[in-house]
């Protein structure tokens, strides 16, 4: 059997102010090639298919002409969705009806039903509310009569995963549907696909575009799941890699990067192959005796270009070198199909206000588009502020001149020391507030 799965989309998304539809598009149009190449037995996308969840007309219009192309392609492949923390789940699910007699799943909310009272506690309520995992498992057959077991899990928001911790929530939540699983098809091999923040997962630093919580509230920690799904794949972090402590967990990552913190990021799908043999003495009918993950990689549309690469400081010629000898020409003054974004990183003391308009201009007159002039200002070193001093405890502080200390502050927050008419006019306030 052969799956492809895939996650974070961000279909409508705005890069810098840039429409990136026309970059989905020649995505969707090359996993529509690996779809008549593959012949897979099923698509998996695990959320933020959209980037929010009021998606305009044009992204849904890409969306819903995708599905239609992939199902006429490959009548037989089963397509399931789930939503992220991106989508709207509702909006996401409203087509379901419809779309599922086309073979295309979409789970985006998960159901609870009402139980009848047998736990403690029921018989003043009579009875309690549990979780519908029925609905989030779905069976995948190919012509052969084999069968995978594929769960099926949106993201979970904190009004689902009512927990003491939502972390140890979620954590319970997967592992009731796969034991649940596991019951109800004996034998089969199961792969979840989910939307979370996986602890130990490697996000980007600075400009990261993931929706993180600050402190780690958001973190499920895989680790000692010993009878996890035989395979997981997850979306919601954008950097492609195994999630920590596990050889059975992945992030495919985004299909496009979605700042510049992920310029080198690789970008593409995966194919699961889930090779079917002959039952084994004392085995349970129906476990494969193989499967492999292989990475199918894409190569976005337009590149991320950061100039300079390293931290050189350039004057204003050796910038117009640079810009020159890195960008393309444009073709008759029109972008191409492939331009680049860019970033310059410039720093401010060796060039003047005009000359950055005249790097914008340069540039814009190259294959490129300018997204983002990133100013740098060198860090100013405190030790030459008179009064300055290194502080180790709360006492330092207190038994300092509050002058020393708003000066330093004011050298930190605008990278300056304070002029001689600054630092009296705060003196003179300090004066008078003493009084």
């Amino acid at each position: 059997m052969k799956i492809l799965a895939t996650s974070d989309w961000h279909l409508g998304n705005l890069f810098h102010g840039n429409d990136r539809l026309p970059e989905h598009k020649h995505f969707l149009k090359w996993l529509l090639e690996q779809i008549a190449e593959q012949k897979p037995d099923a698509l998996l996308i695990a959320g933020d298919i959209f980037d929010n969840g009021n998606p305009s007309a044009a992204a849904q219009t890409v969306y819903y002409e995708f599905l239609a192309d992939a199902t006429q392609l490959c009548p037989n492949m089963q397509v399931i969705i789930t939503a992220g923390n991106h989508d709207s789940a509702s909006r996401l699910e409203a087509p379901r009806p419809l779309l599922t007699r086309y073979h295309v799943e979409i789970r985006g909310n998960v159901r609870k039903i009402w139980k009848q009272g047998e736990n403690e506690g029921d018989d003043k309520t009579g009875g309690h509310w549990i979780y519908s995992f029925d609905d989030l498992i779905i069976p995948v057959t190919n012509e052969e009569g084999e069968e995978v077991i594929i769960l099926a899990v949106p993201f979970l928001r904190s009004d689902v995963v009512q927990n003491a911790s939502y972390s140890q929530g979620v954590n319970d939540f997967l592992r009731e549907l796969t034991a649940e699983a596991r019951k109800k098809y004996p034998g089969r091999k199961c792969i979840m696909m989910a939307h979370m923040y996986a602890k130990g997962s490697d996000i980007a630093k600075k400009d990261a575009s993931e929706k993180i919580i600050i402190g780690g509230q958001e973190e499920v920690d895989l680790e000692g799941w010993n009878d996890h799904p035989d395979y997981m794949t997850c979306g919601h972090i954008h950097k492609r890699q195994h999630i920590w402590n596990t050889d059975w967990a992945r992030y495919t990552g985004s299909i496009l990067p979605m700042s510049f913190a992920e310029k080198d990021y690789t970008h593409g799908i995966d194919l699961i192959t889930i090779e079917h043999g002959e039952e084994e003495e004392g085995k349970e009918t129906g476990k494969s005796k193989e499967w492999k993950v292989d990475f199918l990689e894409y190569k976005p549309q337009h590149a991320l270009r950061i100039l300079p690469e390293n931290e050189e400081e350039l004057t204003f010629k050796k910038w117009q070198k640079l810009i020159n000898s890195e960008l393309s020409e444009r073709t008759d003054g029109e972008l191409s199909d492939h331009f680049d974004y860019v970033m310059l990183k410039v720093k401010q003391e060796k060039l003047t206000s005009d000359d950055i308009k005249e790097l914008e201009k340069l540039v814009n007159e190259k294959d490129a588009v300018l997204c983002k002039i990133q100013r740098i200002i060198p860090q100013l070193d405190l030790s030459t502020i008179q009064g300055s001093q290194h502080i180790t405890s709360i006492e330092d502080i207190i038994n300092r001149p509050p002058l020393d200390t708003l000066k330093e502050a004011f050298a930190i927050r605008h990278n300056a020391p304070m002029n001689e008419r600054q630092e009296k006019m705060l003196s003179d306030l300090l004066t008078t507030s003493s009084l």
